[in-house]
């Protein structure tokens, strides 16, 4: 018996969308904008209509390149925009009941290590925090699987240096 491609994507669906969502929402801070992309990826594979020989590789490089194709967007747009005008657009949405009873020192503190850590070395650690494979982190950033450890110890420790900086410390 065969199965589809639709078939085959409802259950690629199933296994990884909720570690592709963490995964951007980690990245962009923003779990609006994760949903978003995370859905999108898996909009774009189905409109493919074939599973590439990698799917988990594929859809975080598709989400991780739409996620770029935003920051850009967001860039270009800031400069047009005057300073206040700016804020008031882009403004962050105030949070929810739920967020705003999590610790938010800890959080505050894990994304300013993140924020001051080199974008491979940040897209590194929350890839293998999702479980992705050193195969697949390989592909998706474009490096030798064999390297991926190594860098991957490296950019721990940069987070865990940045981390117990005290963000206000100059």
């Amino acid at each position: 018996m065969t199965v589809t491609f639709r078939e085959q994507f409802v259950e690629l669906f199933d296994l990884h969308f909720r570690r592709l969502y963490r995964y951007m929402d980690r990245l962009s801070g923003e779990p609006e904008l994760a949903a978003d992309l995370s859905q999108e990826a898996f909009v774009r594979l189905y409109e493919r209509g074939a599973l590439p020989d990698r799917p988990d590789a594929w859809l975080i490089t598709v989400a991780m390149n739409l996620f770029r194709n935003v920051r850009t967007k967001r860039a270009r747009r800031r400069k047009l925009l005057t300073p206040s005008r700016a804020e008031a657009v882009l403004a962050d949405p105030p949070p929810s009941p739920g967020d705003a009873a999590v610790d938010q020192d800890a959080r505050r503190r894990v994304r300013a290590a993140l924020d001051q850590l080199p974008e491979r070395e940040r897209q590194l650690l929350l890839l293998r925090a999702e479980g992705t494979s050193y195969r697949d982190i390989a592909a998706v950033l474009e490096l030798n699987e064999a390297s991926v450890g190594t860098l991957l110890a490296r950019a721990k420790r940069a987070f865990r240096d940045a981390y117990e900086v005290p963000c206000d410390a100059p």
